[in-house]
């Protein structure tokens, strides 16, 4: 199949999408509700778009495309807001986080959708493993070309959003010690990880894209499970490295922190990227997974080590004026807030259980948390 044309969008649009996690009111494990949730929802008017996933105890839900922090903050609020009310008729509850604590696998039930049973019966037990939870940001781009030119100029400040989005620390009861320990299951895949570093779209499709479809393993994008990817169908560039905040104040907050990023790389902010950019690439991803904002990272350029925390404050210093610019102050403001002083969810949820002393009390946490957006 060949690769579809890529659209131009509006630069610097955004958008979003949630995976959520389903959970029963009475022992807060998953529960198996996909279908009866997205049944109940068809309705009525929707504030925006409402999927099944991989098993039947998540839905993923979009935003629009909007240009302005605020405005994708109104929707995200609307979004929640119908959901918790379709939640409360049928007795379930709706939570973010990148994981269950202590969900089981092997009980999860997989989505009666041909791809869905097409990756089960290709991955096999990872298909159902897969029943993490995570926040895709999408931002438009003018060209292919520049598409391609964003994902890799990012490629240093993937850490940053792992950091500040890491809401996963416990998996199968136990805490992992790991921030976000969703990651670790995305990375079992064979086409995760990083793109190839390409620039020219044409050197992408007729090149790389080509021969990859000519082995027969991919058909196409969606194949590919990279931490960046281009979706040429919306014009966008599609960050994957998010675990699903508790609040759709937070999630807005890293859409907005993605926007001014790339402007402020669009604007020659920083060096064109290079390919031995990524020789820290790993490792430093590692560091924020393990360790979250306490995590250290080593500058492609200068191999300097660098605080994840004090770098992603820098950061938010340098953004400023492009916030200004885009009218996402109160992004950034979250932003500095995450990694200044409260800290990421993880940490939040950690508190939680060392609080109720119970892993059913850190799932409670995360359904109050989406109830109330505290």
């Amino acid at each position: 199949m060949p690769l579809e044309p890529f659209k131009t969008s509006a630069a610097l649009s955004m958008g979003v999408e949630l995976e959520l996690q389903i959970v029963n009111t009475y022992d807060q494990d998953l529960s198996s509700s996909a279908d009866d949730l997205l049944a109940l929802l068809q309705r009525a008017p929707f504030p925006g778009t409402v999927t099944p996933e991989m098993t039947q105890s998540m839905i993923e839900i979009a935003t629009g495309v909007h240009t302005r922090h605020g405005e994708l903050l109104a929707q995200l609020r609307a979004i929640r807001d119908t959901l918790v009310a379709a939640a409360d008729r049928l007795n379930v509850e709706l939570a973010g986080g990148g994981t269950h604590p202590f969900q089981r696998w092997f009980e999860q039930r997989i989505f009666d959708k041909p791809r869905f049973q097409q990756l089960s019966g290709l991955y096999g037990y990872l298909a159902k493993q897969f029943t993490v939870f995570g926040q895709h940001v999408h931002i438009g781009c003018r060209s292919a070309d520049e598409a391609l030119f964003l994902l890799h100029a990012l490629n240093r400040y993937v850490p940053h959003f792992i950091a500040l989005s890491a809401s996963s620390p416990f998996f199968q009861r136990v805490d992992t010690l790991f921030d976000s320990a969703r990651l670790n299951s995305v990375f079992a895949f064979p086409l995760s990880g990083r793109a190839p570093f390409v620039l020219s779209w044409e050197a992408f499709e007729q090149g790389y894209f080509r021969k990859m479809e000519a082995t027969g393993v991919v058909r196409s994008m969606k194949d590919f499970y990279w931490d960046i990817r281009p979706k040429p169908e919306y014009g966008t560039i599609e960050l994957r490295v998010c675990d699903t905040p508790l609040t759709v104040e937070r999630a807005a907050a890293l859409a907005g922190y993605l926007q001014a990023l790339c402007r402020h790389l669009l604007e020659g902010g920083d060096p064109a990227p290079e390919e031995d950019d990524y020789l820290v690439y790993t490792y430093n991803r590692f560091q924020a997974c393990r360790f979250g904002l306490e995590g250290m990272l080593v500058h492609p350029r200068t191999r300097e080590a660098l605080s994840l925390r004090e770098d992603i404050l820098a950061t938010v210093r340098r953004l400023r004026p492009h916030a200004q610019v885009l009218q996402s102050d109160e992004a950034l403001d979250e932003i500095e807030r995450v990694a200044g002083t409260v800290g990421n969810h993880a940490s939040f949820l950690r508190a939680q259980h060392a609080r109720s002393g119970s892993i059913q009390g850190v799932v409670r946490a995360a359904v109050d948390a989406w109830r109330r957006s505290c």
